[in-house]
């Protein structure tokens, strides 16, 4: 999210190189504890030498929803509310998994085509219900019918391949988020064809982050930091200042962060194609797929939301994957409360204008 004035431009692509950075602010940023958006499906914490211990945070990891779930805070909030919190996450998962056949969307799924109504829990509802809303204001750039694409690419076979250009359009031909119907008055849904499915991986972390921060904030309490995969929901501050939560660079180590976004009452999202990727012929495939051609995204390596809607930023971000840089700002005039830091695929960085000191910047991302 940096955006920068120019004329009547409300964005340019920033060339790193370019600038004189400020090796003080650079230093500062170095030495405190910092977390590291890694990607939709793993978090880097980093620990420096000033750490603050003693400061009365504590940290508390469970393994839900396929990723680690860090809990940091006070400790007198860590013992009160971590395991609420934790439960929180797996009250999510066991609704909104499409993989576990009993869970309520994995219901839906099996039902594809048939005519009758499947009961759901009223948050999976609202979820789905927010799903559409998202998916219509990003031209289906999410879209949560993109598990229809499931099983097309195989990301960690021995020697992967490109599926057959057949195959893949007779799996898009089941993707469209107007093919899910909800009742207009009842927590129920349906999928109209066969075929279809429904994946809330690109927004369910989200909304878990969502739930867990109505939790601290109506116990009265503050100054959290929870991550969930390639995103955080950072509360208050730790020690009065902002929570720090870096960027990965696309093509650098996983605890390598080209910047750090000054966090507080914010949720940071990052999607990007570093986490499960194979080359062929040269060419890189990755697990983003963009749900109108089922093929993995191109143009940016990294896309991060920064938004008090953890929920919304959790889906932008793969949405701005899809998307690219030019229509992806474009897409952001629909939604003016959001922030974003995009990562072409030649390593330059193009942010929206409104973040200011709140995103510093410590290297060019590797070209």
């Amino acid at each position: 999210m940096l955006r920068f004035v120019i004329g009547m431009s409300d964005q340019v692509n920033v060339n790193f190189d370019q600038r004189v950075w400020d090796i003080r602010n650079v230093f500062w940023w170095a030495i405190v504890v910092m977390v590291v958006l890694s990607g939709p499906h793993k978090v880097v914490f980093g620990q420096s030498s000033t750490a603050k211990p003693g400061d009365g945070f504590e940290e508390r990891v469970e393994y839900i929803m396929s990723t680690d779930i860090v809990v940091i805070a006070r400790q007198d909030v860590i013992e009160r509310l971590a395991p609420d919190i934790f439960n929180i996450f797996r009250g999510v998962e066991r609704t909104m998994n499409e993989w576990k056949g009993d869970s309520p969307l994995a219901q839906i799924n099996n039902a594809a085509g048939q005519k009758d109504w499947i009961d759901i829990p009223q948050d999976l509802y609202g979820t789905l219900k927010r799903s559409i809303e998202i998916a219509e204001k990003t031209d289906g750039a999410f879209d949560p019918t993109w598990a229809a694409l499931w099983g097309l690419w195989n990301f960690s076979a021995a020697t992967p391949q490109v599926p057959d250009k057949l195959a893949i359009q007779m799996r898009v031909a089941h993707v469209g988020y107007r093919g899910l119907k909800l009742h207009p008055k009842h927590p129920r849904a349906r999928l109209a064809t066969a075929g279809m499915a429904l994946g809330l991986g690109g927004i369910a972390k989200g909304v878990a982050l969502d739930q867990a921060a109505k939790l601290i904030r109506d116990y009265g309490m503050n100054d959290v930091l929870i991550s969930a995969g390639g995103q955080v929901m950072a509360l208050g501050s730790r020690g009065g200042r902002s929570w720090r939560v870096g960027i990965r660079d696309p093509r650098g180590d996983q605890a390598d962060s080209f910047a750090m976004v000054e966090a507080k009452d914010v949720s940071v999202s990052t999607s990007g194609d570093y986490e499960r990727y194979f080359t062929v012929n040269g060419e890189r495939y990755h697990h983003i797929l963009n749900p109108k051609t089922g093929m993995p995204t191109r143009g940016l390596r990294s896309a991060t939301v920064i938004s008090s809607d953890a929920t919304l930023a959790d889906a932008l971000s793969t949405a701005l994957m899809v998307k690219g840089v030019v229509e992806g700002l474009e897409m952001l005039k629909r939604f003016p409360e959001v922030e974003a830091v995009m990562v072409d695929d030649k390593g330059q960085v193009t942010t929206t204008t409104k973040i200011g000191k709140s995103l510093v910047r410590i290297h060019p991302p590797k070209p």
